[in-house]
């Protein structure tokens, strides 16, 4: 399996090139929209096009905007060009944007740009290491309180199958560290088949060279930081893009941030996260012995 085209990221690209083109210009983002250098670009559109957020369909309007810039050099604009037209495509998961939580495509985009993840998760198995089965029954669980439909956990299930392959291709593998509490993995999700097949699945991804997965125990040797309750992911995206952090919300939302307050504050609770958890060699012998107590 191989990588494919990634559009957000472009777009994520794009958006940081001209924010660096804006200040070296010594422009506000209020000076470039009243200059009136691009038709039709607002200062909520500007703003939202250098967080990339939102694609700049027109080529015209990108070559306007850097000329406005002073860009004369002609392999760079060819250079940032080429960016444009590929940000300007949908990404893979358009057409499940409907059935999606608040700020997750957005995430997804970023997510697909990350080269590194670190991800803990309190509750459950996190999402990139879950099986079919598994996902499927905290769909189905969830379906109640969530009110949705059985064709939009379907498509639910689907979406996340196929960002798992992001640590199952052959080129370029995404590299995965995660901490899993062990209240995550005792909570029964589905039935015991269900979880015995999911413990399977954490050992064989966990015997790949780019998965690190460690298990925090409910009463570690030592613990070393704070026990977030929330899930979270810090993304380390391709080089010369921002560090970003994933934190999901009590309202079924995802929030992104690359502030590097926020950024800083999680990266230094995932290292105490590892520091405190079993080392990597433990956790197929963690997970078997799990197997056995679910069986009886």
């Amino acid at each position: 399996m191989v990588a494919t085209p990634r559009p957000t990221v472009r777009r994520i690209e794009l958006g940081y090139e001209l924010r660096q083109l804006r200040e070296r210009a010594g422009k506000t983002l209020e000076e470039v929209t009243a200059a009136g250098a691009v038709t039709g670009l607002n200062f909520a559109k500007l703003q939202a096009l250098e967080k990339g957020t939102r694609p700049l369909r027109s080529a015209a309007d990108l070559r306007n905007l850097l000329q406005y810039y002073g860009v004369e050099d002609e392999e760079d604009v060819a250079a940032l060009l080429a960016i444009q037209r590929e940000g300007a495509s949908q990404d893979w998961w358009h057409p499940y944007r409907s059935t999606m939580p608040s700020g997750m495509p957005r995430f997804m985009g970023i997510e697909a740009a990350a080269r590194e993840t670190w991800a803990f998760h309190p509750a459950l198995v996190y999402g990139l290491l879950q099986t079919e089965d598994y996902a499927r029954h905290l769909h189905e669980d969830a379906q109640r309180v969530e009110e949705t439909t059985s064709e939009s956990i379907t498509r639910n299930v689907a979406v996340r199958m196929r960002r798992k392959k992001a640590i199952e291709r052959n080129e370029d593998p995404l590299l995965l560290r995660a901490v899993l509490w062990e209240p995550a993995l005792r909570n029964l999700v589905g039935n015991p088949d269900v979880m015995r097949a999911q413990y399977d699945e954490l050992i064989r991804l966990a015997g790949l060279p780019h998965v690190h997965l460690q298990i925090l125990p409910i009463l570690p040797p030592r613990f070393r930081g704070h026990l977030p309750t929330a899930n979270f992911a810090v993304l380390h995206l391709e080089e010369g893009l921002p560090t970003s952090v994933q934190v999901d919300t009590p309202w079924s939302s995802t929030s992104v941030s690359d502030k590097p307050r926020e950024v800083g504050k999680f990266k230094r609770a995932f290292n105490g996260l590892m520091s405190s958890a079993l080392p990597p060699e433990d956790t197929p012998e963690f997970l078997h012995q799990l197997s056995r107590e679910i069986t009886k």
